[in-house]
């Protein structure tokens, strides 16, 4: 057998080479495909198009070449399989999939060219914990410190209210772009040691969890009497920093969301497990509310004080009392914010 014989059953990546016909998932009546050898976003002979650029996309994956009406001198093309409207453009051109994977996740993709230069502003220094989504930044300008976070679960809403209505003893909120892919907020930088930073050396004396708690009572107070209540959702110890001067902040509100009393049932599950409450788990009777930052925070005492979960070691005496019932399955037999820092002040 020769062999133009033996190659003329398979087909071949032109730019590396590699046997197309052999790869997982290759049918050669597909209008394009990516080769696993070298990534090259390869185009369908057969497809009736003048560019040898394969447009994919970036809503659903489909190709736009072989939508009826496409050319690529139109500037946007609203796909018509999805509706996504995509920028046909030279600067959404890329060599390989793994580099357009790589656009498509990046945190900063879809910003305005306003938002990207005011973001400029921030000089990025470390990032805290090692974690790429919350970084230390400073303003080049002023020399002050923040906090920039690249979050993909949010609401939008709230991070603006909360820009223009600061809450005492919480992160003022600087700037917010929105990109397509996160939201990335800009935040005071509060200095000091998490209240899970401070558990490394052990369980904190009463008068000092009672002070924790009493503190993070008012700030809740504050989010859940709002005109429109605040739930947090996510009470724990990492969300929970002790500055120099003793000062109690309350971090992170990703996971927050507005009261709505109609609803039975969070849309989205959130939390942090062992501290949320059963109903933002889907297991409480009603939807999450302000007594579910009451159970978290129930929970967070009896870890201050014993360093453990109550199914491992409860707290003693009245703190375990007023424990209990922060941490009751019945959302409506637990504390308010207000009424809970009364039973520890009594």
């Amino acid at each position: 057998m020769t062999e133009q014989e033996y190659n003329q059953d398979y087909e071949y990546c032109p730019r590396c080479n590699a046997n197309l016909t052999l790869q997982k998932g290759y049918r050669n009546d597909l209008p394009f495909w990516n080769c696993l050898g070298c990534g090259e976003m390869l185009i369908n002979p057969e497809v009736d198009t003048d560019t040898n650029i394969a447009w994919i996309c970036d809503g659903c994956g489909k190709m736009l070449n072989i939508q009826p009406g496409f050319h690529e001198d139109c500037g946007v093309w609203k796909c018509t399989e999805c509706g996504f409207e995509n920028k046909i453009a030279e600067s959404e051109l890329y060599l390989s999939e793994d580099e357009y994977q790589t656009a498509l996740k990046d945190p900063y993709r879809g910003l305005s060219d306003e938002d990207a230069l005011r973001l400029l502003a921030y000089r990025e220094e470390e990032a805290v914990d090692g974690r790429g989504d919350i970084i230390i930044v400073q303003d080049i300008v002023t020399g002050n410190r923040y906090i920039k976070k690249l979050l993909t679960i949010y609401n939008r809403e709230i991070y603006d209210y909360l820009k223009l209505h600061p809450v005492p003893h919480m992160p003022r909120i600087t700037d917010t772009f929105q990109g397509e892919n996160c939201l990335i907020v800009i935040e005071e930088f509060i200095e000091g040691k998490t209240a899970c930073e401070l558990l490394e050396e052990g369980p904190f004396p009463e008068e000092e969890a009672v002070r924790i708690a009493k503190s993070i009572c008012a700030i809740l107070d504050t989010l859940h009497h709002l005109p429109t209540p605040i739930i947090h959702r996510d009470i724990k110890p990492s969300n929970i920093i002790i500055t120099p001067e003793n000062d109690v902040y309350l971090l992170d509100m990703n996971a927050a969301k507005w009261y709505d009393p109609d609803k039975t049932d969070d849309t989205r599950h959130m939390g942090t497990p062992t501290y949320a409450a059963p109903e933002q788990a889907g297991y409480g009777l009603t939807a999450s509310s302000e007594k579910s930052d009451i159970y978290a925070l129930g929970m967070l005492m009896n870890v201050m004080l014993t360093g453990a979960f109550p199914k491992e070691k409860r707290a003693e005496g009245r703190l375990w009392d007023i424990i209990e019932r922060c941490i009751r399955l019945d959302a409506d037999e637990r504390f308010t914010a207000r009424e809970l820092s009364e039973a520890l002040s009594a």
